[in-house]
């Protein structure tokens, strides 16, 4: 049998690559995408230039292959994927079903990951077979939660949703305001919610609190003007998922668990919570008593970006998040 892989890699032969893993991922000859994964990182060692074919090949077994086959490839170990269009978990978990990663003995991060990840795509995953400390926010989707945002993932690209601030906005005049406060623990939950755009892209976020409006806080970060909806606590919920989720224009993506865990992480900030209640079910009726606003300055600011407003009116505090990356 002819050895047409070899002079491919010693070749560092990428376009060519690319098609035999699709000629193979055709013919779900999943050994023989493991031992390509497994030659291109060997080559790697030795100066070739096929690293990225090495990752394509995880990802593609990731996507494609039964999920036993990734977990004795070691697929989700630490530092798999790094430069995949998403990580290999969530890349995993969007095309199997938990049942399939349930028997697997994996890491305990990754596994709930993975199981938060098919939870909050319908399946119905049990408390008790995985680590409930991985992620502040509870195994089981509420029924007061929207349904999120979620990647799909596709054999040559990945597919993000981008159209969640698609609402009407009015143009308001800002009041004055007191000075802001930026030591909060609303504002430190909104600043991680951002991270990545922040610490690993090319953008810049800032939080800020007053004692007052929205519009006061808006006021208080230094436009005059800004265009700002009133939202349901579940549209802001999906727009703070979403930027979880997301690393921004240049950041590393997190998944949409972590951006769930961050959407929770705020709302309970602002409710006064330390940790989740054990009725969670009021907490959709007690964020619903607050004011939730998404907003922008009205300039042109393009790629990655979250305006986000939340305003207590019984306690007169408000806090605004601000936070842009580049494409």
């Amino acid at each position: 049998m002819t050895d047409t892989l070899t002079p491919l890699i010693e070749a560092s032969d990428l376009a060519g690559l690319t098609r035999y893993i699709d000629a193979v991922c055709d013919r779900r000859a999943w050994d023989e995408l493991v031992d390509l994964r497994d030659r291109c990182e060997e080559a790697v060692e030795r100066g070739k230039q096929v690293w990225a074919t090495a990752q394509f090949a995880e990802y593609r077994l990731a996507l494609e292959a039964p999920v036993a086959v990734s977990v004795a490839a070691r697929i989700f170990t630490d530092g798999r994927g790094r430069f995949a269009l998403g990580p290999l978990w969530e890349v995993a978990a969007s095309t199997h079903p938990w049942e399939d990663f349930a028997p697997h003995d994996l890491a305990p991060t990754v596994k709930a990951m993975i199981a938060h990840e098919r939870s909050i795509r319908g399946d119905d995953v049990a408390n008790d077979e995985i680590d409930t400390h991985v992620l502040a926010a509870p195994l089981k989707m509420q029924v007061w939660e929207p349904e999120y945002p979620v990647a799909q993932y596709k054999s040559d690209r990945a597919v993000f949703p981008d159209d969640l601030f698609d609402i009407d906005m009015e143009w308001t005049d800002l009041p004055e305001s007191d000075d802001p406060q930026i030591e909060d623990g609303v504002c430190h939950a909104m600043m991680e919610l951002v991270k990545p755009w922040w610490e690993d892209s090319l953008g810049k976020a800032e939080a800020i609190t007053v004692d007052g409006t929205i519009e006061a806080a808006i006021r208080a970060l230094g436009p005059r003007r800004s265009r700002i909806a009133d939202v349901s606590h579940a549209t802001a919920m999906e727009a703070m998922v979403w930027a979880g989720a997301s690393g921004g224009g240049h950041g590393r993506r997190r998944g949409t668990p972590t951006g769930r865990a961050g959407a929770w992480w705020v709302m309970l900030e602002a409710l006064g919570y330390d940790e989740p209640p054990e009725d969670l079910s009021v907490l959709g009726e007690e964020a619903a008593e607050l004011r939730w606003v998404l907003w922008d300055p009205g300039d042109r600011i393009g790629g990655w970006n979250l305006h986000l407003g939340i305003e207590d009116p019984e306690d007169e505090i408000a806090w605004i998040l601000s936070a842009v990356d580049s494409v």
